[in-house]
């Protein structure tokens, strides 16, 4: 395979990674995180950048993708943990959240705002969505070759501009970043949901090197680590970028959020051309993303319900995501976090034990232990968010190692593996998958 054609790819991947939450959260981490900037960037990277990659891999390396690697655990718990991502990174959450700040950011500072408008944004946006999708085919071409360079020139012309006009020093670290910014850049890289998205690009991935003709299992598993790596060096230099920028931009007032710090600097910056080129950038980032997500969608679904076609699952997933993508942005925004609180360490430990599993001789026992300890303290983080707590289970989930880092999750899933092991050797059970490639 040509080197061509890997930074294609990788350059694809990036741009289908790349969107409304890659935009957002890296100034504000910047703005809040102060001298302890890059302690904080660190942390991000690692979830929004390593972890993506990590699952990359585990999908290349097992036969069947994500659905397979839920197996592992049990069946019905693979049915729908896997649909819940993919509704979640699909027309649920993400695709609507991508469309709605496209908008916020690309057309409502330029026009009187309102529903009908908004309406119509997310029409003819949606319209050239599936337009796109309808081809994955030809997805490297538009999004690798146009579109990906097209979008990290625009993010370096910003870039530069605030590199050069702003020179303050960094301001002391704010809120969370004071005790323990790696956690807190840990926590906040949970929030581009990258690692989520990486289980159903994964299929998007493993389509595009197959259609070259790459059918062997561990050529596979090379490329789409080649690509991931491209598509990861891209994403973190962005994020540094972005992160800087935010740290300068501090000292110029109070932000609400990155996208208020991202507007003020561009008309600080560029003025009015500044605030067309934020709106070219969000707008073409999110859509980048949004195409990526609905064709990894339709894929999936298409082959979880065979009797429907590919074409007619990309259009179920636009609409869904069109008619959501019109309640606003906060309400999609307040369901979002939450989820994401109970849904990354379940990703995280799973794709954690898929690396181990040789060890383990892939006992469906560790699987399902872990993955159940795990879920328990995971799901009462999320439910919190929600509102809904107890003071008897949060003095259990204070008392835990690291949970003042929003990591009390780590003891159970290491304590859930531990049990795991000791009812496999007490009760032998068959591996999860004995034809796993990574079982070797």
């Amino acid at each position: 395979m040509k080197q061509r054609d890997i930074l294609l790819i990788g350059l694809m991947l990036f741009s289908m990674f790349f969107g409304a939450g890659n935009l957002m959260f890296p100034p504000l981490l910047g703005a809040q995180a102060g001298t302890s900037l890059w302690l904080a960037l660190f942390g991000f990277i690692v979830t929004a950048v390593g972890l993506p990659l990590f699952v990359l891999i585990a999908i290349s390396l097992v036969k069947g993708g994500a659905q397979e690697l839920g197996n592992r655990v049990h069946p019905r718990f693979s049915s729908a943990f896997t649909v819940i991502v993919y509704l979640s990174i699909g027309p649920f959450l993400a695709i609507p959240r991508n469309a709605n700040v496209a908008y916020e950011m690309g057309f409502k500072p330029f026009i009187d705002s309102s529903p009908l408008t908004l309406f119509i944004f997310t029409a003819i946006f949606f319209a050239l969505v599936y337009a796109i999708s309808l081809n994955p085919s030809k997805m490297v071409d538009y999004m690798g070759k146009w579109i990906t360079p097209i979008l990290l020139l625009a993010m370096a012309v910003l870039c530069i501009a605030a590199f050069t006009q702003l020179h303050e020093p960094l301001q002391a670290p704010k809120a969370k970043y004071e005790a323990s910014a790696f956690f807190a850049g840990f926590i906040d890289g949970y929030s581009t949901m990258d690692a989520l998205a990486s289980l159903a690009f994964g299929i998007v991935i493993l389509t595009a090197l197959q259609q070259r003709g790459i059918t062997d299992s561990q050529k596979l598993t090379r490329y789409t680590a080649k690509a991931g790596f491209i598509a990861g060096i891209a994403l973190a230099a962005v994020y540094i970028a972005l992160g800087l920028l935010g740290a300068k931009m501090a000292p110029q007032g109070s932000f609400e959020n990155g996208t208020t710090i991202l507007s003020s600097a561009a008309s600080l910056l560029l003025g009015q051309g500044g605030n067309m080129l934020l709106g070219f950038i969000f707008t073409l980032a999110c859509f980048t993303t949004c195409v990526g997500l609905t064709t990894a969608c339709g894929q999936y679904f298409a082959k979880l319900v065979p009797k429907v076609s590919y074409k007619t699952m990309a259009l179920i997933v636009t609409l869904v995501s069109f008619g959501l993508a019109n309640l606003g942005l906060n309400q999609i925004l307040t369901v979002s976090v939450p989820f994401l609180v109970m849904a990354y360490p379940l990703t995280i430990v799973l794709v954690a034990l898929a690396f181990l599993h040789r060890f383990f001789a892939g006992s469906r026992a560790v699987y399902a232990s872990a993955m159940l300890f795990t879920g328990i303290f995971s799901l009462y983080d999320g439910l919190k968010m929600f509102g809904l707590e107890s003071s008897v289970l949060n003095n259990v989930t204070n008392s835990l190692p690291f949970s003042a880092a929003g990591l009390g999750w780590v003891v159970p899933a290491i304590v859930g593996a531990i049990v795991g092991i000791v009812i496999s050797r007490f009760s032998p059970q068959p591996p999860a998958n004995k034809k796993d490639s990574l079982t070797s």
